[in-house]
Order: structure tokens, then sequence, then C-alpha cells
């Protein structure tokens, strides 16, 4: 074997390492995925234990008052107001981490 390099091929490898590293995309791609759906369970779960709640104390407020449907039925529509209204903070904080993520990917691409 000889000591002397070829800068061509030393150049080559170096594509050749670069372009195997690339694969991360997909990866991010595939979390992003995945961020997405399991955004989706929270929101899904967030209404449905406001109305859980929201009839849970209602339902109780009527049986230790004796006034079945008044309460119930008040504290169901509190109960979807405050998962709806959760829904939109958690909506909001995604939409904020995505601006931040397109800001630093622009800052980072700008170099």
């Amino acid at each position: 074997m000889s000591d002397d390099l070829d800068p061509d091929r030393l150049t080559a490898l170096e594509e050749k390492i670069k372009a195997l590293k690339t694969p991360e995309q997909i990866k991010d791609h595939a979390e992003e995925h995945y961020s997405q759906a399991q955004l989706a369970w929270r929101m899904v779960i967030e209404l449905v234990a406001g109305l859980a709640i929201g009839f849970g104390i209602g339902y109780g407020l009527d049986t230790l008052f004796g006034t079945m449907p008044i309460f119930l039925v008040l504290f169901i529509f509190f109960g979807l107001a405050a998962g709806v209204l959760t829904m939109m903070r958690s909506a909001k904080e995604v939409q904020m981490k995505q601006q931040a993520a397109a800001e630093e990917k622009g800052d980072a691409s700008g170099d």
C-alpha cells in the first residue's frame, strides 16, 4: 500500500458519509407524525375529561339537593366549555412551538 492519499477519494468518501447521516430527516418526519397523533389524543382526552368532571359535579350536586336535571345539565355545559378552552390552549401551545421551530430552522438555514 502506498502512503499517498488521493484527495478525490477522500472527498468522495466524505460525501458518502454525509449522505448516510441525512436519514435523520426521515426520523424527524416520523416523530412529527407521532407527535400529531399524540396531540390529537391529548385534545380528545381533555374534552372528555372536562365533560366527565362536569357530569360528576352536576350529578353529585343534584343528588345532594334532590334537583335531578338542573345542576347536571348546567355542569355538563361548564365541563364542555372548560374542555374546549383547554383544547384551545393546547393548540396555541403547539402553534407557538411550531413557530419557534420554524424560526430556528430559518435562522439556521440563513447562516
